[in-house]
């Protein structure tokens, strides 16, 4: 339009140049006469030819429109009432139509400025465009998240929901480790994911070794001390992302999308990610998979992910190829020391006649001495500790407890601590929780909480202890009544044995004044029994 502009003015506009311009524009000859008229007058029409002058008197979105949009969650109409409302109030001027209003919005507010002040920042991303980050090379970065896994699944006779741990390479969309636990994840499932992606030994492998970089996202267990520990004596640098951005470790959070769609929902036992306030549904005949199995499952299909499927930014290679044509060196780390940088430190301890003392509990090995040594220990396995030499830091051995409870009074002491939360009825659910190891195999859920006998024995009779108690009734058997010359008021004498005489009210009676001071009054004597008396008695 500016270039038809200059034309005009020169004097060398002809009509088959505007004919040809309302062509490329899609419109008609004389619409684009008219916006050459309308940029004689004002040059800045040429800039948005069509769009109507603010002298004209349009309607614009203001800032106190946005606040009411932001207030009413992107209801128009409820802005133009508000509008109405406070017109009438003499607060403002009148707002113009609905239809009016509807148009301005659209005209003067993005997609995504509309979506934000109806849904939030989340609402918005979608409409915001992301900077793809360069492939890199294998092992510069890793990325690991949690996934509570949309099926439910049988663990020791209950329907849970498990949860996935697991590490992947940004380069190759790699899974380089993964770690299932039936109960709620623990800095125990980060360290069994992570030991799974740094080995490259059977049954792991081909991928691992150590990374250069780890990103999360502020999550409690990846940033707990025993997880930070590990990463800092392995030197790989912790990334810590800021919270609710997603997008910026995409590659493990389009692997918890692909997982659900591609595997997770074609087994036994998927329920839909509900909405909020909406319970889990499924059918209540459908047999669901054991632990075990949805291991095994699930780890064939990392396995077929990492060297069948084919992701579309590698190109038509599996993330195998992709892994083996990077010529990059690879840092492994042996799997002694990688099982001393991934226990948690207890401090030093020394070894007596009856082992290693530790949680007010005894464990023995058979390769202690008397010397001492630092425990390190795996969170939440306390049935395990491992020793090493408190000056050198050389691996002594392990050390299992030295009295551990049966799995009958194991069992036993559970059942008691389900019918105490039952009787008491709170939510123990955060103290009394059952925990579960992180399993990189098919195997058996395995509870974590070692007892010992004696624990278990004393839990128990605190526990019988309780429950008579709980059974005593004492008010079953009234007491006896009191001798009859005591002064008992009447509300106690009410709750005495029938068979029992009552005894005297509390009230004394009035002293006759023609009685001497000092001396007795006469009482009374009491009434014959009758026939009918004794007989009723």
């Amino acid at each position: 339009m500016r270039r038809l502009l200059a034309l005009r003015r020169e004097g060398k506009l002809t009509t088959g140049q505007v004919r040809s311009a309302a062509d490329v524009l899609g419109v008609r000859e004389r619409a684009v006469w008219r916006w050459l008229a309308a940029a004689e007058q004002d040059e800045a029409a040429a800039a948005v030819p069509g769009e109507r002058a603010p002298y004209y008197g349009r309607f614009a979105v203001s800032d106190e429109i946005r606040a009411l949009l932001g207030l009413w969650r992107g209801n128009v109409a409820a802005v133009h009432r508000e509008l109405a409302a406070r017109a009438a109030r003499g607060e403002g001027e009148p707002p113009p139509s609905l239809m009016t209003l509807h148009r301005a919005i659209r005209r003067d507010l993005t997609p995504g400025e509309r979506a934000g002040l109806a849904g939030g920042e989340r609402a918005a991303r979608k409409h915001d465009v992301f900077v793809a980050r360069p492939r890199g090379w294998r092992n510069q970065v890793w990325e690991t998240d949690h996934v509570q896994a949309p099926v439910l699944v049988e663990v020791d006779g209950k329907a849970r929901r498990p949860w996935i741990t697991w590490f992947t390479d940004c380069a190759t969309n790699a899974i380089t480790g993964v770690a299932v636990t039936p109960g709620d994840p623990s800095r125990e499932s980060v360290l069994a994911a992570l030991r799974s992606a740094v080995l490259r030994e059977d049954p792991y492998g081909p991928f691992g070794g150590l990374p250069e970089k780890v990103r999360v996202d502020r999550g409690k267990d990846f940033l707990s001390r025993t997880v930070t520990a590990a990463f800092d004596l392995l030197d790989v640098m912790v990334e810590d992302l800021p919270a609710y951005t997603p997008h910026l470790k995409g590659t493990v959070e389009g692997l918890n999308r692909a997982v659900e769609s591609m595997f997770l929902a074609a087994l036994p036992g998927y329920v839909r990610q509900p909405r909020p306030g909406k319970r889990v549904s499924r059918p209540k005949d459908e047999l669901l998979l054991g632990f075990e199995d949805f291991t095994a499952r699930l780890l064939d299909w990392t396995l077929w992910w990492n060297t069948e499927h084919r992701p579309a930014p590698l190109r038509g290679k599996t993330p195998l190829q992709a892994w083996q044509d990077d010529p990059t060196p690879l840092r492994d780390v042996p799997v002694a020391d990688l099982w001393t940088f991934t226990l948690e430190d207890a401090g030093t301890r020394t070894l007596t006649t009856r082992g290693v003392r530790f949680k007010k509990r005894d464990y023995v090995g058979a390769w202690m001495t008397g010397q001492a040594g630092r425990v390190r220990f795996m969170p939440h396995h306390d049935h395990r500790i491992e020793v090493y030499h408190a000056a050198t830091g050389r691996y002594l051995g392990p050390a299992g407890l030295a009295d551990q409870a049966t799995d009958e009074q194991i069992s036993a002491v559970r059942r008691a601590r389900a019918a105490r939360v039952r009787r008491l009825k709170k939510d123990l659910e955060a103290s009394q929780r059952e925990r579960y190891a992180a399993a990189t195999q098919p195997e058996a859920p395995q509870r974590l909480g070692a007892l010992t006998a004696v624990q278990a024995e004393a839990e128990l009779a605190q526990a019988s202890d309780t429950d008579l108690s709980d059974l005593a009734l004492p008010d079953l058997i009234p007491p006896a009544a009191p001798p009859a010359e005591w002064r008992t008021p009447p509300s106690l004498a009410t709750r005495t044995a029938p068979s029992r005489p009552a005894p005297i009210p509390s009230d004394p009676a009035p002293i006759p004044s023609d009685l001497a001071p000092g001396e007795p009054p006469e009482l009374p004597e009491p009434p014959a029994q009758t026939a009918e008396d004794g007989d009723a008695s």
